[in-house]
């Protein structure tokens, strides 16, 4: 009789309880400074389909965002402008370099007219230089302005927080609370699917990943998807297990779990 039960007890396996928990948790905090504008907290507990659960104040870096938007219009409009001057300068200086190269192979011509070809060609090409110089400072102004735009962008972003397929779990924060980088927000939960986490016993631990799962006394096609091969620092001499599994209907439930031999 006694070698029976320890049989049955090596073939079923230790009975575990588990609680059913969402797949995932994520702890929101602050990307940014500012004063919370509005909380949506009729969300509590619901999917967010990209829906505003947080906003924080952003009027200013709006304004900026448009004014640098703005900037980036004007300062390529100016760096058209600015190559079709170089254009027309590059021309000027192709014919004026010509006909100082004529004047200048001209005996008839006195040194004072040759000196002042050359120096109005010397003129014409420090010009075309230096609208070279600006085009390179135009072209500058725009990659740092169109950074500043992103960066502004991204702010924007935010500071105003929304989710997709994620359920609002909790709200840390209130309307009109200042906060700082870090400031923890919220926490979202990944509903799509469920967690179960057990911890085994030594004798469990044998081919635990092949074993059959069983839920409340029912067979599964579930397997122990994680297991970590380190006794647990808590549960002393068990060895922590999680098991994936379809999402239900209401959470938190606590399961009975047993791993079954084939």
């Amino acid at each position: 009789m006694f070698l029976l039960l320890v049989l049955s007890s090596f073939v079923f396996g230790e009975v575990y309880y588990a609680k059913v928990v969402p797949y995932a948790f994520y702890n929101v905090t602050s990307n940014v400074t500012g004063r919370v504008e509005k909380v949506n907290e009729n969300l509590l507990g619901k999917v967010l389909y990209n829906n505003i659960y947080i906003k924080i104040d952003n009027k200013i870096d709006k304004d900026e965002f448009y004014a640098i938007k703005q900037k980036i219009i004007d300062l390529n409009e100016t760096l058209s402008f600015s190559k079709k001057i170089l254009l027309n300068l590059k021309e000027m200086c192709k014919r004026k370099r010509a006909n100082y190269k004529k004047i200048e192979a001209m005996k008839i011509k006195s040194r004072i007219e040759k000196d002042r070809e050359f120096y109005n060609l010397v003129a014409s090409e420090n010009n075309y230089f230096a609208t070279q110089k600006e085009i390179n400072s135009l072209k500058m102004q725009i990659t740092d302005s169109i950074v500043k735009e992103k960066r502004l962008e991204k702010t924007l972003n935010d500071k105003r927080l929304q989710a997709n397929t994620l359920m609002l779990y909790s709200i840390e924060v209130k309307e009109g609370q200042f906060v700082n980088k870090g400031t923890p927000l919220a926490k979202l939960a990944d509903i799509s699917k469920a967690l179960l986490t057990i911890y085994v016993n030594e004798n469990d631990i044998d081919n635990i990943q092949n074993k059959i799962v069983y839920i409340n006394e029912k067979k599964t096609d579930y397997k122990v998807n994680r297991f970590v091969k380190v006794a647990d620092n808590i549960n002393l001499s068990k060895y922590k297990a999680q098991i994936i599994i379809k999402a239900p209907k209401i959470f938190s439930q606590l399961v009975k779990v047993e791993l079954k031999e084939e």
